[in-house]
């Protein structure tokens, strides 16, 4: 398989859940899938460094996060994030909505380094060493932002209302 037919393989399996990972990280849907466009034309630039890599998701996770930190640099003069999201109403009768979004604002009052790791573990589904190797710090920096941002997370009001009332 050629260079090419690699990368876009790589990316239709990939994509969605890359894209997820960069809401989770505090952005819109749109600005997500900029994110990770930015992102994979890195990776693209430097594919035979990517796919040489021991591991390709925490090597592709690393240039994400790092598209994000540029990208809050260069954005002082733009949106700023709120406190407070404003209301939403919603008719869905699962809950389901009403959960994703007590999740997001949970994690949008995490800061960036917990929530970075937050995402990567329980989202991305890497384990500590990935996670070590994507952000470029020690696996123990990883499990104690891991377990304070667990603690933050344990005691948000929003999570310990979802739906059927049970906190993750």
């Amino acid at each position: 398989m050629g260079r090419d037919e690699e990368f876009a393989q790589f990316v239709d399996e990939r994509w969605p859940v890359l894209v997820r990972s960069a809401v989770l990280l505090g952005c819109a849907r749109p600005e997500a899938e900029d994110l990770v466009q930015t992102a994979l034309v890195r990776c693209y630039v430097a594919w035979e460094k990517v796919s040489g890599a021991g591991n390709r998701d925490a090597y592709v996770y690393r240039v994400l996060v790092n598209c994000h930190h540029d990208t809050h640099r260069r954005r002082w003069w733009r949106e700023r994030p709120t406190e407070q999201l404003p209301e939403t109403p919603s008719d869905d009768a699962t809950g389901q909505v009403d959960d994703a979004d007590a999740v997001h604002r949970a994690l949008r009052r995490l800061s960036p380094a917990h929530r970075e790791v937050v995402v990567l573990r329980y989202y991305a589904h890497l384990g500590e060493q990935q996670i070590a190797a994507a952000l470029k710090i020690a696996p123990g920096t990883v499990k104690s932002r891991l377990s304070r941002a667990l603690a933050q997370l344990s005691t948000d009001l929003d999570l310990s209302e979802l739906h059927g009332g049970r906190a993750s």
